[in-house]
Formats: structure tokens, C-alpha cells, sequence
């Protein structure tokens, strides 16, 4: 387990001058630690800005009426899946691929979790388009934001990648469900992760589509 520091990032009250915009100070938590950010609301938008080391993490809730990144997941804990994500009742809940179910880890198994295998990347329809996506634990899916879909990782929580081929890596947020099984590729289902267009360049791979990484569960200390 990577261990990095989370720290508060103080922004000019200037930058939140929109009508009916609220801002405030607080926590935001992830499977592996509890990091000091900046809340904001603006037109019902929830958004939460926290960073990584170098990495800067923005969290927008979609709008409950965009199309889900996924939309083959059936159900979260037994309910139709924006049903679970109104409850809140994602993190680590049993949802149903096609039938299948798929049980997430624990908060405990998740802050030992290191695992090498293949990742690719996800989202590329998206590149151009106006609409918006949601993430199967609610949030706004961004291709140039650094985020990823895992099979069995409590959402959200943060991992560093690192591609084993050129020895790059980055701090990514697991906020969706994936990758799973395709109806050209089964094989797919066997990735371990699914980055974001973003991560996927930082990584060096975005071109050819895959690569072989080590995934680890990041360990989040608050600068004092």
C-alpha cells in the first residue's frame, strides 16, 4: 500500500461567485483515509476538490438522469441501480452484470489490496460528446479527469497504477464498475482496471489501448 499526503488547498472566495453558490470547508472520505478538501454547490451540483500529492481530484455528482457509463450493471444492492445511487447505497454493495453478481471487498480487504495484471482504458465515446455520463456511485464521468472502474473495490476509493512496461504511474479514483466481459471480447472481463482516457496518456498506453500494471490501494495521510 502507497502511502501519500492529502493536503487542503485554500481557493479565493472569487472563484465561487455564482448565483446561489455555497462553499465549505470539510472532509471527504475514501476507503483509506479521510482527505481535507473544498465543497461547493452551485445550481444543485454538489462538487468536492481534494488532492493527491500532485494529483487534484474534482467530484461533481451527475444529475440523476444521465445515462450510466456501464448501463449493463442491473442492479446495486438488489435495487435498480439509480435507485441505489439516490440511497446512496453503493460503496461496496452486491450489484448483477448480466446476470452474474459481483461482491466488492470490504473496507478492511481494500487497504491491502495490490494486484498485477492487465488494465485498459474506457470512455472514448465520450471524447466528443455533449451529454453527460454518471459512474455507477453517482458522479459525473470526466474521459480527461483521472478516474477508473474496478470489479471489486469499494467506490470510491484511490489506487495508484503503475505501468510495469515504462515504469510510469499515477493516482487514480475509482468511482465505476468494470471492466467486465464484452460481447466481442470475454476476454475483457478478465482486466483487472479500467482507467480514464487521462490516466491511460499519463501512463503511456492510451495508444494501444492496454497495458500490464500493478495496481495498489493508496494510503491517505492529512498534512499537518
Amino acid at each position: 500500500m502507497s502511502k501519500w499526503i492529502c493536503r487542503q488547498v485554500w481557493f479565493p472566495v472569487s472563484l465561487f461567485f455564482l448565483t446561489g453558490c455555497a462553499v465549505v470547508e470539510g472532509t471527504y472520505d475514501v476507503v483509506s483515509g479521510t482527505v481535507k478538501g473544498v465543497y461547493y454547490v452551485a445550481s444543485g451540483t454538489v462538487q468536492a476538490v481534494y488532492y493527491v500529492g500532485k494529483f487534484t481530484f474534482n467530484v461533481v455528482k451527475a444529475p440523476i438522469e444521465w445515462s450510466l457509463m456501464n448501463d449493463d450493471i442491473e442492479t446495486i444492492d438488489g435495487l435498480p441501480v439509480k435507485e441505489a445511487i439516490r440511497q446512496g447505497r453503493v460503496k461496496n454493495s452486491p450489484y448483477k452484470v448480466k446476470g452474474k453478481r459481483y461482491y466488492p471487498m470490504t473496507v478492511a480487504e481494500a487497504r491491502q489490496y495490490k494486484e498485477t495484471g492487465v488494465a485498459s482504458w474506457y470512455g472514448d465515446e465520450t471524447l466528443n460528446q455533449k451529454d453527460g455520463h454518471m459512474t455507477a456511485n453517482g458522479e459525473a464521468f470526466n474521459p480527461n479527469a483521472l478516474s477508473a472502474a474496478h470489479k471489486h473495490l469499494p467506490l470510491p476509493t484511490n489506487v495508484k497504477v503503475t505501468n510495469l512496461q515504462n515504469g510510469r504511474s499515477v493516482i487514480v479514483r475509482v468511482n465505476d464498475r468494470g471492466p467486465f466481459p464484452s460481447d466481442h471480447n470475454a476476454a475483457s472481463g478478465k482486466r483487472i482496471i479500467d482507467v480514464s482516457y487521462a490516466a491511460a496518456k499519463q501512463l503511456g498506453f492510451h495508444a494501444q489501448g492496454t497495458a500490464r500494471v500493478r495496481v495498489e490501494t493508496v494510503d491517505l495521510e492529512a498534512e499537518v
